[in-house]
């Protein structure tokens, strides 16, 4: 059965889109079919991925909205790929008033579950209806979450909005766990940040080792391509590969 994983924070700058290729490379290296799918108008994931979104005709844009299949990209580092552009942004207020909103990315997604054993989800950071249709379609939801003070701040709507949608609209929704990112070492705020969210959220979920905070993600992004492609020892490799390990034994 495919897993369909959504990262999600309504928090920017949490390393969302970093996250979703990096853990899909690795879920591919380990002979799973993976297919990440962009939900950000932004559309960082699609630049990551080496795709330029101003030149793309077909987007998932074209399938949560249209209706029309969904626009594969195929085999980029191993993965293929669902891209998005700002195309997307009108997607927010088009779908207020569309027939059957929440289930239109599920619904998309439906044709396409027997072809991968992983669907990675990367959402935009916003509590708006992009989000809520992203959840609505996982069987997990993902939490990257940076280990800074105001970041814990958020939390609560974060929480909220995933038990919104388990109450009714996705009630086998699982959490997959928590990432803290973006960690700053031996500093008394990167520790005491990341000391609390193991406390608070480890009630909800696999609280991982942090992701350091390093400016070999954003090389390895410019060159559009994985860390483990870019620098195969950095030491995050291994805490990526960790994390995708876990993700094989998701139920």
């Amino acid at each position: 059965m495919s897993k369909i994983i959504t990262l999600f924070n309504q928090s920017g700058g949490v390393g969302k889109s970093t996250l979703t290729m990096n853990l899909g490379y690795h879920l591919a290296k380990r002979k799973h079919r993976v297919l990440l799918v962009d939900m950000d108008p932004q559309a960082t994931l699609t630049v990551f991925m080496g795709l330029e979104p101003s030149e793309l005709d077909k987007t998932v844009y074209e399938a949560i909205v249209v209706g029309e299949t969904l626009p594969i990209h195929k085999d980029i580092h191993n993965m293929d790929l669902v891209a998005a552009n700002i195309n997307l942004s009108g997607a927010e207020l088009e779908l207020v008033v569309a027939d059957m909103r929440d289930v239109r990315l599920k619904e998309s997604l439906e044709g396409v579950l027997e072809q991968y054993d992983f669907i990675l989800v990367d959402c935009p950071p916003s509590l708006g209806i992009l989000s809520y249709i992203s959840l609505v379609a996982a069987t997990h939801v993902l939490i990257p979450i940076e280990t800074e003070y105001k970041a814990l701040k958020g939390t609560e709507l974060l929480l909220n909005t995933i038990a919104r949608v388990r109450n009714r609209a996705n009630r086998r929704l699982k959490v997959a766990g928590v990432i803290p990112t973006m960690h700053k070492g031996r500093t008394v705020q990167g520790e005491r940040s990341l000391k609390s969210i193991q406390e608070q959220l480890s009630k909800i979920g696999t609280v991982y080792s942090p992701i350091p905070e390093t400016v070999t993600f954003a090389d390895a992004s410019e060159d559009h391509v994985p860390l483990a492609v870019y620098k195969p020892k950095h030491p995050a490799v291994v805490l990526l590969d960790q994390i995708a390990k876990n993700l094989e034994g998701l139920q």
